[in-house]
């Protein structure tokens, strides 16, 4: 062929990146646009990680420098099923990948669910990444919260709650954000995980950073603190779950001194099965769980409550379906074969690809989402031919396409300009950076020429 293979990546988080960057070190010249919703890349880095893990954001310079290559174009502020539709990009495109990754909450199907106050973790998640389409302000009047969930995010949200908001300071939190926390009542965190210790999906680091919070205590209560054959074996196979255990297991013998301002406690075998209250929430009551010497867990039909007034549901994320894309909603996934976008007569979608939680669901940390989108590269790379079937391949032709429907549609150069608006910003109160929060204004200070 005399022209490149035109590729577009509808997701700028990692995983769109990921499969960009295998395009461009294939054999096939290729031509890629990287579209993303939000006006600014890089997806679950900027708007999912919290603001306190400097080190998993270093991720953004690696993806920066996948970015800066001169075959992937970078347009923010594109809404696909609003602005492009899936005929217009196959006009343009040879093929399409969707890397559109998981934002909502998983449903929690417990009574009081509703509550005021009862909240999905990804909604504060959100608000405290500066997410454009999140609330500015953040009810943080309760002094007793519930933090439902055994991953990763369970630690972030139990973390960012029961920090202090000065402590956030070196990192890029928004000042609304800041000014949040700054005013929060909360004086004791109880996260609730309905197996025990060694069935947790916490990952080490994450877990070992909540020794480091300065005015607050660690609480590992040993009601339900439990190890049967099954939690023994994982222990004997996983250098992780064995860390995870034994970092428990030192702060379970921690003598509880209750003198700073705040406390983060952990309560294992603890199934939630009721949110009460009338305007809003004012406890949590829990079904207490047992081993049952596999590792699995059942209930006893011994309930307990305890008198929170807030709950955060951390159980789960789930993408969204895509206009004219089959969607299964039982695994949250587009269905495929090998990254191949299968139609609902299970054949393959010509052209069209998946990759990232939107192809596998929300597991696994931020750097497996290379090996899926090198299978999903790989098939799309196998499946091209000589007659490639965008009918309107060059380069210019979809920008002409958004600039008739009025879309302002932001840039690589675009997010340059907001990085360094943002380091500005950060620069004259002492810090790295301070997030742009409102949509209009990333998009103004992207598009100012």
């Amino acid at each position: 062929m005399t022209r490149p293979l035109r590729v577009a990546v509808v997701g700028a988080g990692p995983a769109g990146v990921y499969a960009a960057d295998i395009l461009t070190k294939s054999e096939t010249a290729v031509d890629i646009d990287l579209f993303d919703r939000m006006p600014a890349p890089y997806g679950l880095v900027r708007y999912g990680v919290a603001p306190d893990h400097p080190r998993i954001k270093g991720i953004v310079n690696a993806l920066h420098r996948v970015m800066d290559k001169p075959e992937i174009r970078f347009l923010g502020h594109v809404d696909y099923g609003v602005d492009l539709k899936l005929e217009d990009l196959r006009q343009h495109y040879d093929a399409v990948v969707f890397s559109t990754g998981a934002t909502k909450d998983r449903a929690m199907d417990v009574p009081g669910v509703d509550l005021e106050r009862s909240h999905g973790a990804a909604d504060f998640v959100h608000w405290y990444d500066g997410h454009p389409e999140a609330p500015r302000d953040w009810p943080l009047e309760s002094e007793q919260v519930a933090v439902i969930g055994a991953g990763n995010v369970a630690l972030d949200v139990a973390r960012i709650l029961a920090k202090q908001a000065d402590d956030l300071l070196s990192t890029e939190i928004p000042d609304n954000v800041h000014q949040g926390l700054k005013s929060s009542t909360v004086t004791d965190v109880h996260l609730f995980a309905r197996r025990g210790p060694a069935q947790s999906k916490f990952t080490p680091l994450e877990l070992r950073e909540l020794d480091h919070q300065p005015g607050v205590e660690l609480i590992v209560h040993p009601e339900g603190f439990e190890l049967d054959e099954g939690s023994e074996e994982a222990i004997r196979g996983s250098n992780q779950v064995k860390t995870i255990v034994k970092t428990l297991q030192d702060w379970a013998l921690r003598d509880p001194k209750h003198d700073t301002p705040r406390r983060l406690h952990f309560h294992f075998l603890r199934k939630p099965v009721q949110i009460h209250g009338e305007d809003g929430v004012d406890g949590l009551t829990t079904e207490v769980m047992e081993l049952t010497g596999d590792g699995d867990v059942r209930g006893t039909g011994e309930f307990e409550t305890v008198p929170v007034q807030s709950v955060y549901r951390a159980v789960g994320y789930l993408s969204s379906p895509l206009p004219d894309i089959p969607f299964d909603h039982g695994t949250g996934t587009v269905p495929h074969e090998g990254g191949r976008v299968l139609d609902l007569d299970g054949e393959h979608m010509t052209g069209v690809y998946t990759t990232g939680w939107i192809k596998r669901g929300p597991v696994g940390l931020i750097g497996h989402t290379k090996g899926d989108a090198l299978e999903t590269i790989t098939n799309l790379l196998a499946d091209v031919d000589a007659d490639r079937p965008a009918q309107a391949p060059d380069r210019e032709s979809v920008l002409q396409l958004l600039d008739e429907r009025g879309v302002e549609y932001t840039t690589w150069d675009g997010w340059n300009r907001l990085d360094a608006h943002e380091r500005a910003l950060g620069e004259t109160q002492g810090r790295e950076r301070v997030k742009v929060v409102p949509r209009e204004d990333m998009v103004r200070i992207s598009r100012e020429s």
